[in-house]
Parts: structure tokens; C-alpha cells; sequence
């Protein structure tokens, strides 16, 4: 018998979460969106409906609400077994919306551009400021595609022959670089995967394998111990801003701490008795723990365990450059990328492509070298497949050769 029910999408969650309503029919399941959110703790799964609580004040409309879409799904069940059709997915979502047509539901349909607009202005409530930049940036770039064909984007739009016209847009008319492209087609992938969540896409070209993120191997580096050594042995006390900035970068290096992180340890984060450093990561929650090196061990001991307080990631980034001269990393690399179709190949000092970023590759790098299990370096670093792993990595292939002239199989 065909039955009705209703389920969260996320029923652990500590925030709201989206409803899905399932309907088992002929030994089928129809699973649909239905656009509302709760929070966990409001949701009765017993009744599958919200509790009646003054917490939530608006259960009755809520619980109206669904009981109107299973009221829909039934009718549209039995229109279709009486006008002698077949029940599937496709015509029964179809029936529901028509026998929907006059309910308030049918006013969550909006446009893609009005969706994204409104997904960011619900995302500066609860994700990050350099998140919802990112989705800005998106936004503004799909708008101006959309106005230079003098065309409204919509869902149904988002097809193979969008994609291709898209990245030419960006890259060849925007002259952005490739991984910047695939920025962008990353963020719009999410934007669908939200709008299909909530039940207003039904679009799925998207996820065809051909729609996919443009990405280029990017030419950061790494330092080696050697190079790290020439740091830590700079005398910089002339300058105090070089000095803290040097220092600050080293405590990156050897703990492998984004820079989010490593400018923000307190002594509650120093286990002396133990050797290690404690921190729950900024970017993704998880706590993680890490040996204080010997370098690390120093610095915290000039500063009494109070690291001074950092400069911003933009003027920490320009002062490295600074300290990354005095340290001697002058050689010439040579960098690629891919900008309007066409690849460019530049000369640059390797002081200049210094970043706080660097310290965080440089530490994996640096301990993959040294032998320690990929595995152990993961659970500091946080990657989560040993596939993203390795894309982080930064070892020649003379580098490689020689970690592997001592192996067994080559004895």
C-alpha cells in the first residue's frame, strides 16, 4: 500500500535542516525536497511532523503545510492509476506539482540568480566572511554573463552548452586563470547542489561528468630544513616587525597549522608535560594535536608562551617576502599558468612566492620527506583522502628517487 513519510535530511544537526518527504509505492520510493526546514530538536520522528511546542511557534503552519504535500502525493498517486498511467518518479513529481498549483508552496519556485542572491544573504548569518566573498564573486561574474547575452539565467539553462560558453566567458573574454575558472564552476556546482536540496532544481546536467572543475598543478613551494634554518638564523633584532613575522612563519612550519590557526595559540594550547600543542582548527572544528619541535620549543620560550599578537594574512605575506631575501632564496623559478587559454611561463625569485601558506606545505613536504607515515601527517594536517594528500606534496623528482634508493625492493 502506497504510504507517505516524512524524514530530515540531517536528523544529528545542531542547526536547521531540510524535510524529505519519501512515498513508497509499487515497490518504489519517491523522494522529494520538500523545501522546509526544522531544527532537530523540534522534530518529533514519531509523528514525523513538528512537536507542539512554544519554541517553535509556527508548528501549527508547519505541520499544515506538510500535511497538504501528503495530501498532494496521495492525489497525485490516484489521478494517475485513474487516468490508466503508470506511476513513475518523473509523472508522479509532475502530478504533485500540478495538484500543488494553488498552494503557497509553489511560490518557493524562484530564478537561479534570485535563489544564489538570497543564499547569500542567508549564508552571511552562519559561514565565513571569506566564504560568502567567494559566493559574491560567483554571483557578480554570472550576473554580468547573463546581461552580456542579454538572457535571464535559470535552472534549466545549466546545461553542457552553458558550461563551455561559460569557461570562454571566464577565461578567454575575463582572461582569468584556470584554477580560478574552476573556482568559480565549483561554487556554482554548490549553489545547484543547494537549490536541488531544497527542491528548487530538478536539473541535474550539472553533475554529468563533463561539467567538471578545471584545475592546473599550482607553482607554490615549499622550504627545505636548510632553508628553514637560515630563517631561524637571521638576526633580525633591528627590525621587530621582521622578527616577529619570521618567528611567527617557523611556529607554521613546524606545527603545520594554517595561518588562522598558528596566530591564534595561547598557552591553554601548550601541553608542556606531554610536548605537544592542542588546537582545534578554525576552518574545519577538529581538534588536533601536534609534538613541539625544537624550534617551536624556543620561540614559545622568548615569548613566555605568549605569542605576540599577528599582523593581518595580507601584510604578514608582504613582510615574508622581506625575510625570505635576507635568508637568501634568490634563485630564479619558473612558474606556469593558464590565462585565456594561452599558457605563460614567468621567472620569479623564490623569495617572492613565499606565503604563510608556504609554512603549512612545507611541513607536510618536510616529513614526508623525512619518512614519517603519510597517515600520521594527515591527521595534523586534516586531508582526508591521502589522493589530496599527495597534490600537496612538493618533491622533485630527483627528491623522490632518492626516498626510494634505500627501499628493499630496489636492494
Amino acid at each position: 500500500m502506497a504510504k507517505a513519510k516524512f524524514i530530515l535530511k540531517e536528523p544529528k544537526a545542531k542547526e536547521e535542516t531540510l524535510v524529505y518527504m519519501l512515498y513508497n509505492y509499487q515497490y518504489r520510493r519517491f523522494k522529494y525536497s520538500t523545501g522546509e526546514k526544522i531544527n532537530p530538536k523540534f522534530w518529533n520522528p514519531e509523528s514525523q511532523r513538528a512537536k507542539e511546542t512554544k519554541k517553535f511557534a509556527e508548528y501549527p503552519e508547519f505541520n499544515t503545510r506538510l500535511d497538504k504535500l501528503e495530501s498532494g502525493i496521495k492525489t497525485a498517486f490516484r489521478k494517475l492509476l485513474n487516468d490508466g498511467i503508470q506511476p513513475n518518479n518523473t509523472n508522479l513529481k509532475e502530478e504533485l506539482e500540478a495538484c500543488l498549483s494553488d498552494n503557497i508552496l509553489q511560490a518557493k519556485r524562484t530564478t537561479l540568480l534570485k535563489f544564489i542572491e538570497n543564499y547569500i544573504e542567508e549564508s552571511k548569518a552562519h559561514k565565513k566572511e571569506g566564504t560568502v566573498k567567494v559566493y559574491t564573486t560567483t554571483f557578480n561574474y554570472l550576473k554580468k554573463y547573463s546581461n552580456s547575452l542579454n538572457k535571464e539565467l535559470d535552472f534549466h539553462t545549466i546545461n553542457l552548452e552553458f558550461y563551455n560558453q561559460y569557461i570562454a566567458y571566464l577565461s578567454i573574454e575575463n582572461k582569468l586563470a584556470a584554477n580560478t575558472v574552476g573556482k568559480h564552476i565549483k561554487t556554482l556546482k554548490s549553489f545547484l547542489n543547494e537549490a536541488t536540496d531544497r527542491g528548487y532544481n530538478t536539473n541535474l546536467e550539472f553533475k554529468k561528468r563533463k561539467f567538471k572543475t578545471l584545475r592546473e598543478e599550482s607553482d607554490s613551494i615549499y622550504l627545505s630544513i636548510k632553508e628553514l634554518d637560515c630563517f631561524e638564523k637571521l638576526d633580525l633584532s633591528a627590525s621587530p616587525r621582521l622578527d616577529k613575522v619570521r618567528d611567527l612563519f617557523l611556529i607554521g612550519c613546524y606545527t603545520g597549522l594554517r595561518f588562522s590557526d598558528f596566530t591564534q595559540i595561547k598557552p591553554e594550547n601548550i601541553i608542556s608535560e606531554k610536548s605537544i600543542i592542542q588546537v582545534r582548527t578554525q576552518k574545519t572544528g577538529e581538534r588536533v594535536s601536534i609534538p613541539l619541535h625544537k624550534t617551536v620549543k624556543k620561540i614559545l620560550k622568548k615569548y613566555d608562551n605568549e605569542l605576540p599578537k599577528a599582523y593581518t594574512n595580507q601584510v604578514m605575506n608582504r613582510y615574508l617576502k622581506d625575510v625570505a631575501s635576507l635568508a637568501g632564496l634568490k634563485e630564479n623559478v619558473e612558474t606556469t599558468i593558464t590565462r585565456g587559454g594561452k599558457v605563460e611561463k614567468t621567472p620569479i625569485k623564490k623569495f617572492d612566492l613565499v606565503s604563510t601558506h608556504t609554512a603549512r606545505r612545507s611541513f607536510a613536504t618536510n616529513l614526508y620527506l623525512a619518512d614519517v607515515p603519510t597517515i600520521s601527517i594527515m591527521k595534523i594536517t586534516g586531508h582526508r583522502s591521502e589522493r589530496s594528500f599527495m597534490q600537496y606534496i612538493k618533491i622533485t623528482q630527483e627528491q623522490n628517487a632518492d626516498k626510494l634508493v634505500n627501499h628493499p625492493f630496489f636492494n
